[in-house]
């Protein structure tokens, strides 16, 4: 059994230390690599670990649950290793047709990976949606390596910690490695990516040294844009919330910026209006606060044109989940 406590107020440096890493196909002896996914229930801190060890926001982030919708790819660059983080959803018991297609991504994604992060948060015991998750890796990947990773360290006093830990070594069992972590205060992330980098078989590079996700600048875009459509939503709205990028040119009178043309698309007219806001204020301020996250990734001026449609119930029309992207 091995747990790794952090020290107190232990923070790493640098996660991410890619300093005098070799060119892509040139390793050496020695060099790990493959990939990793971190699978749990909903909203146990998986994207943000995700981004923590990258160095970088490439998986968007919020209170909601099931935010997560497609396997999201953080690349991670060591002079010794290259780490593929698989960012995947929360696997639950599906209510729709979109949730049913969601829970068969995850166990797609983890059936091909080397090394599985099972997630649980510092703050919430382990229940049967844990223990589910748990029987659904077993039953899919009996041989693949399960690291324990009780994440939200600091949402929980030391005491509660090792509650936690406790109760996932038991479930995982006694030979298991588990690391508590704090993705947001950096703690302990160093200490879980050479747990992580341990359990990798020996290979070359699957990227170059640069990259930090395969995922393509228009889906980076979109998923950024429903971040922000998320904000302050509450009940079943969140999940009603699908973003498209229509179109992405060059401005004809500007050359330093980009035009986007982006749909939000959601169920039915009532969302609209709540997502809309008093006078479009609320429009207004996702549409705002994108642009700024979009600037950022593109490093160029961006005008951002954001529309919504009704696209009625599609969580449960295959042809809709199709057109978007499910």
């Amino acid at each position: 059994m091995s747990t790794f406590f952090p020290d107190e107020a232990d923070l790493p440096e640098d996660a991410n230390a890619n300093a005098g890493a070799p060119g892509f196909t040139n390793t050496p002896e020695g060099f790990r690599s493959g990939f990793v996914s971190f699978v749990g229930r909903p909203n146990t801190g998986k994207s943000t670990l995700t981004n923590a060890l990258v160095g970088e926001k490439v998986a968007i982030m919020a209170d909601q649950p099931e935010t997560t919708r497609r396997p999201i790819r953080g690349i991670v660059n060591r002079a010794d290793a290259q780490v593929i983080l698989v960012d995947t959803p929360g696997m639950h018991r599906p209510r729709t047709l979109l949730g049913e297609r969601l829970n068969d991504v995850v166990k797609d994604t983890f059936a091909d990976v080397d090394v599985i992060g099972f997630t649980v948060p510092a703050d919430e015991k382990i229940g049967p949606g844990d223990r589910f998750i748990l029987e659904q890796i077993r039953r899919i990947k009996p041989n693949t390596p399960v690291v324990g990773v009780v994440t939200k360290l600091d949402k929980a006093s030391r005491d509660t910690v090792g509650e936690r830990l406790l109760e996932l070594h038991n479930l995982l069992g006694e030979e298991s490695e588990v690391v508590p972590v704090s993705a947001t205060g950096g703690v302990q992330t160093d200490v879980l990516l050479d747990v992580l980098i341990s359990q990798l078989p020996e290979g070359p590079r699957f990227y170059p040294v640069g990259d930090v996700t395969d995922e393509g600048v228009e889906a980076r875009i979109a998923e950024l844009i429903r971040e922000e459509a998320l904000q302050g939503l509450r009940d079943e709205l969140p999940h009603s919330v699908a973003v498209q990028v229509d179109e992405m040119v060059p401005d004809p009178d500007n050359p330093e910026r980009t035009m986007i043309y982006a749909v939000i698309y959601l169920e039915r007219p009532g969302q609209q209006r709540i997502l809309e806001g008093p006078g479009g204020r609320r429009l207004s301020g996702i549409t705002h606060r994108a642009r700024k996250q979009i600037i950022e990734l593109l490093g160029r001026n961006v005008y951002l044109d954001l529309r919504i449609k009704v696209l009625k119930n599609w969580q449960q029309d295959p042809k809709a989940l199709g057109r978007l992207g499910f």
